[in-house]
């Protein structure tokens, strides 16, 4: 397959399917924008096995099998994804483990894996977000990899546990429980917290001070990268940060429709991300 293809391909599904994440990665120069694309690519593929249809054994013989492809990646012909993926790792040496762990994550969703304390539930989001921001962090590059990994993966654990939050209630149409059963049971909650909305509510906003803890240490990660990847990365943590805000401005909110910023706060959190400004 023809590279640029294969890469046009990552671009559109990215532009499609990233809703939040599209607007920091078109901040990027292009080499960076479209290894960028490639490694979203390949993460949507894991989470739409992981969120589809297919009757769960089916489900994990497909994780299973992008494991496999992950793993002879070098010697992909005709699937654009991993065209692209195999030349965005030979720039930017991408840790492809990091995908093995992505795919443990969704494999703990098809098994249904429900967390007992917010300890738990970190190690989950460090395997499906944490993942990612290491991914991340090798195209973006720094000069100080031990120390901006850690809070790459912080970051990708605050914007993970936005997202629960914020999907409380489609979570639980598939049969998944994310926030800690132990606070649940201790808020009053139902085991699969269909109610009382009064004690559910409750329990969401009893997270967010410690979400907003896992953004400030992310957020470290700022100084340590080049201008155009902190741009990247301040569109990205913005967006979720004051998605972060409004669930925590009405935590019921969440459970009367999903919460979201117009297209318009988007893009104005973007623009000033590019200019260096606080979002």
């Amino acid at each position: 397959m023809d590279l640029d293809a294969a890469y046009e391909r990552c671009a559109e599904i990215t532009s499609r399917e990233a809703k939040n994440f599209a607007y920091g990665i078109k901040l990027l120069p292009a080499a960076k924008r479209r290894a960028m694309c490639a490694v979203y690519a390949m993460a949507r593929r894991i989470d739409d096995i992981g969120d589809g249809d297919l009757p769960a054994a089916e489900k994990l013989t497909a994780l299973a099998q992008v494991r496999k492809d992950i793993g002879a990646l070098q010697t992909a012909v005709d699937d654009a994804v991993l065209v692209a993926l195999a030349d965005a790792t030979r720039q930017y040496d991408l840790p492809l483990d990091e995908f093995d762990l992505l795919i443990q994550g969704c494999e703990m969703d098809v098994n249904g894996v429900r967390y007992e304390t917010f300890d738990d539930l970190v190690a989950y989001c460090r395997r499906v977000a944490g993942s990612v921001g290491k991914l991340s962090l090798s195209i973006f590059g720094t000069r100080y990899p031990e120390s901006a990994g850690l809070r790459a993966e912080a970051l990708g654990v605050a914007l993970q546990v936005t997202n629960i939050l914020r999907d409380v209630v489609e979570d639980r149409g598939m049969n998944r429980v994310y926030l800690p059963l132990e606070e649940a049971r201790r808020f009053g909650c139902e085991p699969d917290l269909s109610g009382p909305p009064d004690a559910v509510a409750a329990l969401i906003a009893d997270q967010i001070p410690r979400v907003e803890q896992w953004f400030a240490s992310g957020l470290e990660l700022l100084p340590l990268l080049d201008r155009r990847s902190r741009a990247c990365v301040a569109a990205m943590a913005g967006i979720y940060h004051r998605l972060l805000h409004l669930i925590e401005r009405d935590p019921g909110a969440v459970l009367r429709g999903r919460l979201s910023l117009s297209t318009k706060e988007k893009l104005w959190v973007a623009a000033r991300s590019l200019a260096g400004m606080k979002v």
